[in-house]
């Protein structure tokens, strides 16, 4: 009987085990509650590297640039394999400049994107993820980056 016991609690623990891992803290950037696990990048060779050679971006997943200052930060397609939707937002995190479905550069040279105003941050999501989640210019965004968090 005892062995039966400890068999069983030891069944317990190793279904929690995937549960654990599952709740551990996320980067994310919501919008009207609902929100995007993002991959946050804050130096200039993440930035410049962004999504390149990456085959595919889960449906609620997305990246996360962080510039030093505000400006209007230019985007490219280059050697990037997935459309996108490429979202700039300012200092109080307020989207102020969309381009919707920003297809791969398969010929050079290729197109750059700016932000018709200054942004801090700018955000990647696969193509046709704005217009799903109806965002648009001026809806505000929040921040919840764990990394950032534990720093402050």
């Amino acid at each position: 009987m005892k062995n039966n016991s400890v068999r069983i609690f030891i069944v317990f623990i190793l279904m929690l085990i995937p549960a654990c891992k599952s709740s551990q803290p996320k980067n994310q950037v919501c919008f009207k509650q609902h929100c995007i696990d993002v991959e946050v990048v804050t130096n200039e060779e993440e930035r410049i590297r962004g999504l390149q050679h990456r085959q595919s971006l889960g449906e609620t997943e997305g990246m996360l640039f962080v510039f030093p200052q505000e400006a209007k930060h230019a985007f490219w397609m280059k050697e990037t394999y997935i459309p996108l939707d490429i979202i700039w937002l300012d200092y109080a995190k307020r989207i102020v400049h969309i381009e919707e479905n920003v297809k791969p550069c398969r010929i050079r040279p290729c197109p750059t994107y700016h932000p018709s105003e200054n942004a801090l941050y700018t955000l990647e999501v696969n193509a046709g993820y704005v217009e799903k989640m109806g965002w648009k210019v001026g809806d505000i965004a929040e921040f919840h980056l764990k990394a950032f968090e534990q720093a402050n």
